[in-house]
């Protein structure tokens, strides 16, 4: 179990299952991309307090599920902070017809992928961080036979 990866509440109650194997499957993920974590908070919220972030620092104005941060000063470490909407991967997990903790997976191991470097800004990039979502989220699903 890492202290390195820390999961906080603002403005919602919510509270993650199973912070061991999700440590654990995010540490994984991580080493497989050849980097070391140092330091990773994902911090679970609501629509309007990500807004706020998102105009505040992004400059940008419209919702959406995941903002990261990335503190990383070393090339093989990575650091920073991940803001997810619970409200967002709630709709959006209705509006994919898929399970809202495999919707929460998802956006926490896209704010990951950026964090390790992929971005999405083109097609070719967002098809990769795709790719790079759906291979990672096969090995949470096989992890020790344990399904969150």
């Amino acid at each position: 179990m890492s202290p390195r990866i820390l999961f906080f509440a603002e403005n919602i109650e919510f509270t993650l299952k199973n912070k061991t194997q999700v440590r654990l499957w995010v540490e994984e993920t991580v080493l497989k991309e050849g980097k070391r974590i140092k330091a990773i908070n994902f911090i679970f919220c609501n629509d309007e307090y990500l807004n706020e972030i998102n105009c505040k620092y992004l400059k940008h104005k419209k919702l959406t599920d995941v903002v990261t941060f990335n503190f990383s000063e070393e090339p093989k470490k990575i650091a920073g902070e991940i803001y997810i909407s619970i409200e967002r991967v709630v709709e959006n997990a209705l509006k994919f017809e898929t399970e809202f903790i495999n919707e929460l997976h998802r956006v926490m191991i896209h704010g990951i992928l950026h964090l390790i470097g992929y971005t999405d800004k083109t097609g070719k990039e967002k098809k990769l961080m795709r790719t790079k979502e759906d291979f990672y989220l096969g090995r949470r699903d096989r992890r020790d036979q344990v399904t969150w």
